[in-house]
């Protein structure tokens, strides 16, 4: 469906007073600093983890979200626990947030993978979206369900209104690439990975949504 193209008096609004959006991956898991294949495990933020969104929280609950929406895996949901922990406000779980579905390397370390399946990470190290795992997802799925929960988000925000999406690794990198546009190719190429923790800030324009700040930290 072709979004509505705004109209002047809208376009004057969006630029005096945008909606915004900030893009925050989880912390740290024991699977992330052991190197192990998450995708869509339900693991819980190791004590560093827990470390990195207190320190997160007490900088994003400053910008006082008027929404806040977390995948619905346990190290995302922790992390935006921690933020409204100090707003006091409600949290939405929503499945489509959750992190690209491994398949078959779920669980497995990066040496067993790349042992048996070395042609593929190459692949998908030179930007080709190949389906994780054989059974998982690519990419393009993965943005697809994400961009949609951000729109149904989007729509509920007020003039202004700032939006807090928890969420993880690949999810995000395609979620904030989707909604400014950037071909997911190129965007993989370009855009280093989301640190734990760390989050993109993107604000809406007469022209679209654009990126303000990626990979920002507390």
């Amino acid at each position: 469906m072709i979004a509505a193209i705004p109209g002047p008096s809208e376009r004057l609004m969006l630029s005096k007073n945008p909606k915004r959006l900030i893009v925050l991956r989880h912390g740290q898991t024991t699977h992330n600093a052991g190197g192990i294949w998450q995708g869509q495990l339900d693991t819980e933020l190791s004590e560093v983890g827990l470390q990195q969104a207190a320190a997160a929280a007490t900088v994003l609950a400053e910008r006082t979200p008027d929404v806040v929406r977390s995948s619905d895996l346990r190290r995302a949901y922790a992390t935006a626990q921690a933020v409204v922990g100090l707003t006091g406000q409600d949290i939405e779980s929503d499945p489509r947030l959750r992190e690209i579905n491994v398949g078959e390397w779920q669980g497995k370390s990066g040496e067993e993978v790349r042992e048996r399946h070395g042609a593929e990470l190459d692949a998908i190290a030179r930007g080709e979206d190949v389906r994780r795992g054989e059974t998982g997802e690519t990419v393009a799925e993965v943005a697809a369900r994400a961009l949609a929960a951000t729109k149904d988000l989007i729509d509920e925000l007020p003039v202004g209104g700032l939006g807090l999406i928890v969420t993880h690794g690949v999810a995000g990198r395609a979620l904030a690439a989707s909604l400014v546009g950037i071909d997911l190719h190129a965007a993989w190429l370009a855009l280093g990975g989301l640190h734990n923790c760390h989050w993109v800030e993107l604000s809406e324009g007469a022209h679209g949504w654009r990126i303000e700040k990626w990979n920002a930290h507390a």
